[in-house]
């Protein structure tokens, strides 16, 4: 072959050369595209999860029969607690989770049967499976001191709560959030109330 008898690729082998090149560049922005936004949910899921909603495991019996051990439950940040709600707080590095029973400024008594008064009245807690007075060394009636919480389990035979001086009240800096929604298992899955 000489050097006037080069060959040139045909105009068809081109295009389809072309054609295969702005696949590739269209397939590299889509991917980088792909991947952007999965990072940018992902980031967005971890905020939520951590600043907004924690999602929490339940280690334990003290909160039966209202949550088991093993369920995994979903809480909300507030500062507003009212009495029979749930909510998650810190003691030393674990998360617990427990019931409100009396908010700042309430006094609380609990008869040896275990029934709970709040304010002098009755409290109403028909989550409550077992009364019991369970491991109380606090003096009774117990005034909630300000800006405090005083919490109980629902397994009050087991649970170890506001009732015992080793963990006392909690304070708001502790509060994680209130529990508002179980998500697993399944055939639980709902609103608590």
């Amino acid at each position: 072959m000489t050097e006037n008898e080069k060959v040139f690729p045909k105009s068809e082998d081109i295009e389809k050369e072309l054609k295969r090149e702005r696949y590739k560049k269209k397939y590299k922005l889509s991917l980088k595209s792909t991947i952007f936004t999965l990072i940018a949910v992902a980031a967005v899921a971890v905020l939520v999860a951590t600043l907004w909603m924690p999602v929490l495991q339940i280690y334990g019996s003290s909160m039966t029969p209202s949550l088991e051990d093993g369920e995994i439950v979903v809480s909300t940040k507030s500062t507003d607690f009212t009495s029979g709600e749930i909510i998650a707080f810190y003691y030393n590095n674990n998360v617990l989770i427990k019931r409100v029973i009396a908010t700042s400024g309430q006094w609380v008594n609990i008869k040896e049967d275990g029934s709970v008064y709040v304010d002098g009245e009755p409290l109403n807690e028909p989550y409550v499976s077992e009364m019991a007075l369970g491991d109380c060394d606090i003096e009774l009636p117990y005034q909630v001191p300000e800006n405090k919480i005083f919490v109980m389990g629902d397994h009050r035979s087991v649970s170890v709560d506001s009732r015992n001086s080793v963990i006392g009240c909690v304070s708001e800096e502790q509060i994680v959030g209130k529990i508002v929604f179980r998500v697993w298992p399944m055939e639980k899955f709902g609103a608590l109330s």
